[in-house]
């Protein structure tokens, strides 16, 4: 309806309907939705987290031990040589992992790496990792005021002008997206798109594999994230960004995709790496490829970039927001980076380093 509220005065007066759930959203899923002294609307798993603590007393007794950081940086779980678990700790084993997956789906994406990796496990876990599960939970008690904002002013990319390049001289010729034909009237504000990649070779010591994070961001707000294992082996940094940056690539796609169906203008989307020899490859027409398995993730991104889908620039990994789904860190290291995103109302611009730039009000300062 164009009009929601006569809708719904009419059936509540004429047609005497009792209607639920009419008013402003206020918890779905999870998820407590509220705004900000400005206006700005968001949502945080404020009741989930305190029903999960709840649940977690209950169990051991008392709250988890407070920590600085999901896990210690650097860690290998799957080193891990402690005695198994019995039949009913590896039952609450589980239960805390399942827990901790949905606090991840419904906003608390600071956690999705540990959590991955923690997973893993659930068939046959260790007491050092359901230690480990405790120290997350130890997090999320200490760390309990994060919120995803939504904000839809444009973010501030005036540091990364727009690439443009020819590429009338490649077998890219002629690229352009392939936009569906059955989309609905776009309306509304444009959306631009950003998404930071990054990979973290090694990640696993034991199968060799490393991790792709990638994070989404619809204007400035974060709407997506992925933390996995790689499918195949890398043995070095430049194979596992190229694999990391194919898999964000058909990400953005899908993304794109999805904004068109849901009648909402879309305008340029932006990658970021902070591998340089990968932006370079793919952003450069004169760009070439020296190991052969890596061609189709490879032509994949380059395509993309020749068919004006997204663009790709390089970013210092020192701020890249990427890390926070791909590595497991420690608080110094992240947290300017993971501070304005999701623990910081009001403007992000008040605080230091690049995020903060990218998620600052300019608009509504000019």
């Amino acid at each position: 309806s164009k009009d929601p509220e006569e809708l719904i005065n009419y059936l509540t007066d004429v047609e005497k309907f009792n209607l639920k759930g009419t008013g402003d959203i206020s918890f779905h899923l999870g998820s407590d939705y509220s705004r900000d002294e400005d206006g700005t609307l968001r949502y945080e798993p404020k009741k989930y987290l305190e029903r999960v603590l709840s649940s977690f007393k209950q169990i051991y007794g008392e709250y988890p031990t407070r920590a600085q950081s999901p896990l210690e940086k650097n860690d290998h779980p799957e080193l891990d040589t402690s005695e198994l678990l019995d039949v009913a700790e590896t039952r609450h084993y589980q239960s805390l992992i399942g827990s901790l997956q949905w606090a991840v789906q419904i906003g608390r994406f600071d956690i999705a790496t540990a959590v991955m990796t923690m997973s893993r496990f659930r068939a046959a876990p260790r007491k050092g990792h359901m230690q480990r599960v405790h120290r997350i939970f130890g997090y999320l008690r200490r760390f309990d005021k994060s919120a995803i904002r939504v904000r839809t002013d444009p973010p501030d990319l005036s540091d990364y002008p727009d690439k443009v390049y020819d590429w009338e001289n490649t077998c890219y010729k002629g690229a352009k997206e392939i936009i569906p034909e059955n989309l609905p009237r776009a309306l509304g504000k444009s959306v631009v798109s950003t998404h930071y990649v990054d990979a973290n070779l090694l990640h696993d010591m034991v199968s060799g594999k490393a991790v792709t994070g990638t994070l989404h961001f619809f204007n400035q707000t974060p709407v997506d994230w992925t933390s996995k294992l790689q499918p195949t082996v890398e043995t070095a940094t430049y194979g596992s960004e190229f694999v990391a940056a194919r898999i964000c690539t058909d990400q953005i796609i899908e993304l794109r995709n999805t904004l068109r169906y849901l009648g909402v203008p879309v305008e340029k989307s932006v990658m970021f790496g902070d591998n340089k020899s990968v932006v370079d490859s793919s952003s450069l027409p004169h760009g070439k490829l020296t190991k052969r398995h890596h061609i189709l993730a490879f032509h994949r991104c380059r395509e993309a970039i020749a068919a004006g889908i997204m663009q790709f620039h390089h970013i210092d990994g020192k701020v890249n927001p990427a890390d926070i789904v791909s590595k497991h860190w420690d608080k110094p290291s992240i947290w300017e980076t993971l501070k304005p995103i999701l623990f910081w109302y009001g403007d992000p611009g008040e605080l230091k380093g690049a995020i903060a730039k990218f998620l600052s009000w300019v608009s509504r300062r000019e």
